[in-house]
């Protein structure tokens, strides 16, 4: 394929920032369009970003630039027409942020349109570069700790935020072993009107085809991390075998002990840091059809399926098995059955964000 490669970018708040930013850093891209509905941010992105195309309009935008790759930035509110829009753009890539969709049916008819239009996607998991977790899945890998019996990953951010994240790390560390069932159980109604609409609490096992379960908990009443200073870095994901455990956080490094015995090591969540390897993996795989990104959205669907899958466990108040089919929204039916009783916290350190 001929670069410099051109992109149209959907979104310019901190994330399309990010994005954009990096698109423009990258000289197998060219930052060809900016869109966004409010004007003077947009105005402001274009004057910080420089000779770069806008509208209000993405679809007039994407028509008029026929980009290579369509990026979008916004709410999860807002995936499908975006995804659509895409499409019809022509483009031979779509990259946009996770979630990959609100419910199981918007995630089925996603699937299907960039299946019938040969695009390929990239989903936003670029916590996997970080050189922590990296490290961990270095780890994980090796066969140092025997044989893997147990991931896990505990976030006090909410479901919509930053599940998908540790999904997707818990599924790299367990050598992308395929899930068969889960069960969960949620509390707590004051997120669900947020823009990334969650319970302020799930937690959940996964039973994986090889054998190994997972744990997962985020919202208020996820496990404090007291080695760590910022709440929202406040995550612990891991994985442990037969000879020992590996695991990252995200704002304090990563350690393990395993058969050669206790290490450790630094790392926290940058985006300096993870977004140029990030978009260069994308020119990676425009050029070359064999250099699959590793967060291609394939991958990125099956770590969306047990999102939404954790959560019909809660509705439906049972296990779940994989894979899913269309049926309720999601969180229609988190409303419908969630108790008005508050939710009890992990830690003091999150009162603020889930009792304003």
């Amino acid at each position: 394929m001929s670069r410099p490669y051109k992109v149209v970018v959907v979104g310019t708040g901190k994330r399309g920032l990010h994005h954009a930013t990096a698109f423009k850093s990258n000289p197998a891209f060219e930052l060809a369009g900016l869109s966004d509905v409010d004007q003077t941010r947009l105005d402001k992105a274009a004057a910080g970003l420089g000779g770069v195309q806008t509208s209000t309009n993405p679809a007039a935008l994407a028509k008029e630039v026929k980009p290579d790759l369509f990026c979008f930035c916004t709410p999860p509110s807002i995936r499908l027409p975006l995804i659509k829009i895409g499409a019809e753009s022509g483009a031979k890539m779509i990259a946009y942020e996770k979630p990959i969709a609100l419910s199981m049916n918007e995630g089925l008819e996603i699937r299907k349109i960039v299946d019938a239009a040969g695009v390929k996607t990239v989903v936003s998991h670029q916590h996997r570069y970080g050189a922590h977790y990296a490290k961990v899945a270095e780890i994980a890998a090796s066969g140092a700790l025997g044989r893997i019996q147990m991931v896990y990953a505990t976030a006090p951010g909410w479901m919509t935020h930053m599940i998908s994240h540790f999904l997707d790390l818990m599924r790299l560390y367990n050598g992308n072993a395929p899930a068969q069932w889960v069960m969960a159980q949620a509390a707590g109604r004051s997120k669900l009107g947020d823009n990334h609409p969650s319970p302020d609490y799930i937690a959940g096992v996964i039973h994986f085809a090889n054998g190994v379960r997972g744990h997962i908990e985020t919202g208020a009443g996820a496990a404090d991390v007291p080695e760590v200073e910022a709440w929202w870095r406040k995550n612990r994901v891991g994985v442990h075998g037969t000879n020992g455990f590996a695991e990252a956080l995200t704002g304090g490094g990563w350690r393990a002990i395993t058969d050669k015995g206790a290490s450790s090591g630094p790392g926290s969540m940058n985006y300096d840091l993870d977004m140029p390897p990030y978009v260069a993996d994308m020119a990676a795989w425009l050029d070359d059809d064999k250099k699959v990104h590793p967060c291609n959205g394939e991958n990125a669907y099956q770590s969306f399926e047990l999102t939404q899958a954790l959560v019909r466990s809660v509705i439906e108040r049972g296990q779940i098995a994989l894979p899913l089919g269309p049926g309720e929204n999601e969180l229609d039916g988190l409303r419908r059955v969630l108790p008005e009783q508050p939710v009890l916290l992990g830690f003091e350190g999150t009162r603020k964000e889930y009792f304003k």
